[in-house]
């Protein structure tokens, strides 16, 4: 098959309707398509991988694409081809939200070869997510160290978001437990919470709750991480059916759940969203485009051709919506009104996205979920091209 690709936005950004008896106060609708996508000269893509397994994240090591699939296999892309044997498969508890959920390498991969995994497991009847540093030798796992275990699990929003800050810490997104809804706002639980640790799973110096991993409470199914140039940290957070957010993460902030969702009017002791997205909108990963990390193509400087992703452009996957969206950082971001834009459509329901070490926009399918329609070629693994 041609490798190559040209992608048209989606005629529309869903394909359903969604009947909705509340919402907040100011809700942010569902992304239109950019008409500017819809041209015949519209992005190039090209196509690294195809035939991934329910693929949940994307993480970059030592020149290699790593893709973790929900089943428990790590596998590593390179020089545009998936590699026979998987860098590890791990063992994983099954769930619709259980299993392999995120993956992040370390960010001086070169003189610590280590790659981190979140995942869920069972032990007596019960399900927990754990935190695991693997020792990648070769393309190879050759040991794992458990940083973190015991993480409350269960068969829903698991969370799964895991990346390395600007400040060489980890930073790992629980969920909030599907039948314990509480733990979310018990400080004594990893449950539902932004947790931050060191390299080895130290508890750094500096986090709210001295001693503590926990960094920030009140998540319900955290997705995906991303900071910006000003250090800014952002998370997506799946809401139960809708009243999806963003949120600006920051140390000791409570954003709610499951007392408080979505609302401009927020309570005393609680952070409002950055954005809402009612009817829900599933995002997924999130990614800052940074334009002087050498992603700036040959239109000005607004990054990658025809898909007007500025420098600093916050981009967010979206299962739900079908698509790649931009969300706009401006100076309301801190109130709930941020904007957003649709930027890229037509390949189904979209996973993860991340910059590379190339300065080029990654990202992958999720249309093996069981709530897409995958074809042949399912799941892929695209590059945006200049």
């Amino acid at each position: 098959m041609d490798n190559r690709i040209r992608i048209a936005a989606i005629a529309a950004a869903v394909a359903f309707s969604v009947f909705v008896l509340t919402s907040p106060s100011k809700p942010v609708p569902l992304p239109l398509p950019d008409p500017s996508t819809t041209t015949s000269a519209g992005p190039s893509a090209a196509v690294l991988a195809t035939g991934l397994d329910n693929p949940r994240s994307i993480a970059f090591a030592g020149g290699d694409v790593l893709v973790a699939e929900k089943g428990g296999a790590v596998r590593a892309v390179r020089d545009g081809a998936v590699l026979g044997e998987p860098v590890a498969v791990l063992r994983t508890a099954g769930g619709f939200s259980a299993g392999l959920l995120g993956i992040a390498a370390h960010p001086d991969f070169a003189a610590s070869p280590y790659v981190y995994a979140y995942h869920t497991y069972e032990e007596g009847g019960e399900l927990y997510n754990k935190v695991l540093r693997l020792h990648v030798q070769g393309g190879r796992a050759s040991d794992a160290d458990v940083l973190v275990d015991g993480i409350p699990g269960s068969r829903f929003s698991n969370g799964g978001a895991i990346a390395f800050g600007p400040d060489g810490l980890l930073y790992v997104g629980t969920g909030s437990v599907s039948d314990s809804l509480h733990l979310a706002q018990d400080p004594d639980s990893l449950a539902g919470k932004v947790l931050r640790m060191d390299g080895a799973g130290g508890v750094p110096d500096g986090n709210p709750g001295g001693g503590s991993y926990v960094y920030a409470s009140g998540l319900r199914d955290p997705q995906g991480f991303a900071w910006d140039a000003d250090g800014r940290m952002y998370a997506s957070d799946l809401g139960p059916s809708k009243n999806d957010e963003i949120v600006v993460v920051r140390p000791g902030a409570n954003y709610g759940w499951p007392e408080y969702e979505c609302s401009d009017d927020h309570p005393p002791g609680y952070d409002g969203a950055a954005a809402c997205f009612d009817p829900a909108i599933e995002p997924g990963g999130l990614a800052v485009y940074a334009a002087a990390g050498g992603g700036g193509g040959g239109d000005g400087g607004d990054g990658s051709a025809g898909l007007l992703i500025e420098d600093g452009s916050l981009l967010m996957a979206s299962t739900r919506a079908t698509g790649l969206y931009r969300v706009d950082l401006g100076a309301g971001v801190d109130e709930g009104q941020a904007g957003q834009q649709s930027i890229l459509g037509g390949l189904g329901r979209i996973r993860d996205v991340a910059v590379g070490p190339d300065g080029l926009v990654y990202l992958i399918t999720s249309n093996t979920d069981g709530k897409g329609f995958p074809d042949a070629d399912d799941d892929r693994l695209v590059r945006i091209e200049r």
